[in-house]
């Protein structure tokens, strides 16, 4: 865009809203009492408070530590620890206690596991819809390395809709993300969509991308029939992280929102703060 920002301090648009509410309170009681992690607090998401305002958050399966070390996520990386079998059920009582009409589910990447942990993510699936009939779900899934009988496993318990992240654009893909590659995420995509469930994937900017590169990548996601994207402002989460090259306006946000709808996409979210689960109800 601009090229590398001088400034370091945030510009107004991206004041964050602190919890207010006691459903906050709830909901972070629920996630302790039963051990569970989410990828709002393990990410450092500024949408934490409004979110569990709401009453919604994204739990995250298979442990807090994870086998990749990607330059922008503030998850923690080494060895994981063994798989907790009773994790689906813990998660479905959750589901349940917090009365979510919509969840969302995500994971740490488990390539110590040798199906990358592809069946307890079914098996919370399944949990979830058995105990929560009428909450609909979606699951953010890592790669599992695109083979198809891995992927297959969560579609077969169809969830809604089934996310996976390009994270950013082509060119900054190495240099960005851990062992996930560009084309391979696309495969991802396209699995989920001939499978006829929805397919989504986020993006962040502020990386030192271009506007075109943005669109570019657009353009990718619709040839694999992909419909929801999301596009969020890049945040630092420690100093060890990739550097922030730029604080995207947000108009240039409304922009590449006008742009994605024309291209075909189904429902896109655009602006600084947002997330790949931001809104996540209002894309079933």
């Amino acid at each position: 865009m601009t090229g590398k920002q001088t400034s370091r301090r945030k510009p107004d648009w991206l004041k964050i809203k602190l919890p207010q509410s006691t459903k906050y309170a709830e909901v972070q009681k629920n996630i302790r009492k039963n051990g569970l992690h989410t990828i709002c607090t393990s990410g450092k998401c500024p949408n934490l408070g409004e979110c569990w305002d709401r009453g919604t958050a994204t739990l995250m399966i298979l442990g807090d530590i994870c086998t990749r070390s990607c330059k922008f996520c503030a998850v923690k990386t080494g060895k994981p620890l063994p798989v907790d079998e009773n994790e689906p059920l813990k998660i479905a009582r959750s589901v349940k206690a917090l009365n979510l009409k919509h969840c969302v589910l995500t994971s740490v990447d488990r390539d110590d596991l040798p199906d990358k942990g592809a069946g307890i993510w079914a098996e919370t699936v399944i949990k979830i819809k058995k105990l929560n009939p009428q909450t609909t779900i979606e699951t953010l899934i890592p790669d599992f390395d695109a083979v198809p009988e891995l992927l297959q496993k969560v579609i077969d318990t169809k969830p809604e809709v089934i996310s996976h992240n390009l994270e950013t654009v082509k060119r900054l893909t190495h240099q960005i993300r851990s062992r996930a590659k560009y084309e391979r995420s696309l495969k991802v995509l396209e699995y989920i969509a001939k499978s006829g469930i929805k397919a989504k994937s986020g993006i962040m900017v502020g990386l030192g991308e271009t506007f075109d590169e943005v669109t570019e990548l657009m353009d990718d996601l619709r040839k694999v029939n992909c419909d929801i994207l999301t596009i969020g402002q890049y945040l630092q989460p420690t100093p060890k992280h990739a550097e922030v090259v730029e604080y995207v306006h947000p108009d240039i946000f409304k922009e590449w929102e006008s742009i994605a709808f024309e291209k075909g996409f189904t429902h896109v979210e655009s602006s600084p703060l947002v997330r790949s689960s931001y809104h996540a109800e209002k894309h079933v």
